[in-house]
């Protein structure tokens, strides 16, 4: 490969991506509010906004505040949680006991219309192929999305040589669907029960402060398959182009 893309990594802490692309050679660089877990210096600490227009060919936005938008979240919109939400001011999370269910019901729905924003804002970026990831969408966040949404593409880890299960979805613009690297065959509950609770381990994790950070994580396999597929795929399409 003669000339790297310049790749952006949105919403990534763990570095897996980032480093997938890097190991094939490309410029990439994650972007997230909070610091690198593995302390590399391709990584901006920052509003994941401010560099949507960076010179990207090709942008993948790896978790985006996605609680309020998917299907396990839809229940805090009629039912507010007992405890205040992560993504609540410091004196909402303060007031959060006293609050009434009125006051505590329209931070939720002011918290999903905020991820829906970020996530839109993401989708437009003025990058030729973008990947956002996020799980299945409950109505009202599909409601809150830009009109050229399409539905997203469900992959597995076990697609990808991973023994586990967690639905992933991609929303791909000028980007081919992934294609399963090396399909496991998944154990069943009924047959195998220790085997698919080993599996479901994403699932099962313990609540505590590092829950979002454990079921966030990007599968390597995953990682690759990406940096394969779609880094070749933006490649030859610069290409053609040229």
């Amino acid at each position: 490969m003669t000339t790297p893309l310049r790749v952006g990594v949105l919403c990534e802490t763990s570095g897996a991506m980032r480093r997938a692309f890097a190991a094939l050679g490309h410029d990439a660089t994650s972007v997230d509010r909070l610091p690198a877990e593995d302390g590399s210096n391709h990584h901006i600490i920052g509003d994941v906004r401010d560099y949507l227009d960076y010179g990207w060919d090709l942008l993948i936005v790896c978790h985006p505040p996605c609680t309020r938008l998917c299907n396990s979240g839809v229940r805090w919109l009629s039912d507010p949680p007992k405890n205040p939400p992560d993504d609540a001011t410091p004196a909402e999370k303060v007031a959060w006991p006293i609050l009434p269910r009125e006051a505590r019901l329209a931070i939720m729905w002011r918290l999903l219309d905020e991820g829906a924003e970020l996530f839109a804002a993401c989708w437009q970026a003025p990058v030729a192929r973008v990947a956002v990831e996020n799980p299945v969408m409950h109505k009202h966040g599909r409601a809150r999305m830009p009109a050229d949404l399409p539905k997203p593409q469900i992959v597995q880890p076990w697609w990808f040589g991973e023994p586990a299960f967690k639905a992933t979805g991609f929303y791909l613009r000028g980007l081919p669907p992934l294609t399963a690297t090396k399909r496991l065959i998944p154990p069943k509950a009924s047959t195998e029960p220790e085997r698919h609770k080993a599996w479901s381990a994403i699932h099962r994790a313990s609540p505590g402060p590092d829950r979002w950070k454990i079921r966030s994580r990007t599968f390597e396999g995953i990682a690759r398959a990406c940096a394969e597929q779609w880094g070749g795929y933006a490649l030859d399409q610069i290409r053609r182009m040229a």
